[in-house]
């Protein structure tokens, strides 16, 4: 088994040291365009292996590709990270230039690989690695619904004063503010939050999930990188261990929840084969209509992408 991430910035080293920790492959490629700085965080990652009980050969490429080849899962972090004052759409031109590269090169060296895009826009890139790759959708989707509900179970646990391991929660639609979270849907120890939590104090950590990437932001001066790069290391244990696991992943829509050619948070089975199956709530209207306003603002943002026409040069 070999794992690839593309990017050794802060969130793809995390990814790749999760994967080694957890033993997830034989083999994981850690992959960058500064020279030397893929193949030092590579050796350092490996230098805990004695320390932390891992076999996994962590190896670090200077934009060497073929060093990727025969990948079976490929996490492409690359892109520009979001600074104060930018709003994820900011970072659309550039970054699609990017994730199209590294696609195009990721593909060549690994054409059975599944994709898992964390880049930012986080919704917009995962479409532009779809376009650009041509695999079936199944094999193509985004981190962000792991990384939102984790937020949100991480806000929840401090409020109620609980083990955030015995929180369990579903998170629809874009990553950002569009998010939508849904409360009905989430349980302590199998108990409705509804049950534990007043409206009001509930709703404002909503809100705060909703604004979970902003706040790191404004606290560090840049994007994080411990709970996304390891939001992406639980999809990829998922897929590797073919774990059949119920995560909510930026998927391509074809005709569930009444949407149609777009990429959105919504609940899937995550297994060998990538997304194995769509999981379809019963949404209530209130509900229904949040996700389709989170639809239509990613979809806003698709088109500027496609009228860049970045993906078809």
């Amino acid at each position: 088994m070999k794992v690839t991430v593309v990017g050794a910035g802060n969130v793809g080293a995390t990814c790749a040291d999760a994967v080694a920790r957890w033993e997830l492959a034989n083999e994981v490629v850690l992959l960058d365009i500064k020279e030397g700085f893929a193949e030092g965080k590579a050796l350092d990652i490996w230098q805990t292996s004695p320390i932390n009980l891992f076999d996994t050969r962590p190896v670090g490429s200077t934009n060497d590709y073929s060093r990727t080849a025969n990948s079976d899962v490929v996490v492409i972090t690359s892109g520009l990270p979001r600074k104060p004052g930018m709003s994820r759409d900011d970072l659309i031109a550039t970054n699609a230039n990017i994730v199209k590269s590294v696609t195009e090169q990721v593909i060549k060296a690994s054409p059975g690989a599944i994709l898992i895009v964390v880049s930012n826009p986080l919704d917009v890139m995962t479409y532009c690695a779809y376009l650009t790759s041509q695999f079936p959708s199944q094999r193509v989707f985004g981190m962000a619904g792991i990384l939102d509900t984790a937020r949100y179970r991480a806000f929840l646990a401090e409020a109620l004063n609980v083990s955030p391991k015995d929180i369990q929660a579903v998170l629809m639609g874009g990553h950002g503010d569009t998010m939508v979270p849904l409360p009905r849907y989430t349980t302590v120890g199998g108990i409705p939050v509804t049950e534990l939590i007043g409206t009001d104090e509930l709703n404002a950590i909503v809100e705060r999930t909703k604004k979970g990437g902003g706040e790191i932001v404004n606290l560090l001066g840049t994007s994080a990188w411990y709970a996304p790069g390891t939001a992406a290391a639980q999809m990829v244990a998922a897929i590797v261990r073919d774990q059949k696991r119920v995560f909510p992943v930026c998927t391509w829509l074809q005709g569930e929840y009444g949407l149609k050619d777009v990429y959105l948070g919504a609940p899937v089975i995550l297994g060998k084969g990538g997304v194995e199956r769509v999981i379809e709530l019963r949404l209530t209207g209130d509900e229904m209509t949040l996700v389709h306003d989170s639809a239509k603002a990613v979809r806003e943002v698709m088109d500027v992408l496609d009228r860049m026409s970045v993906t078809t040069a």
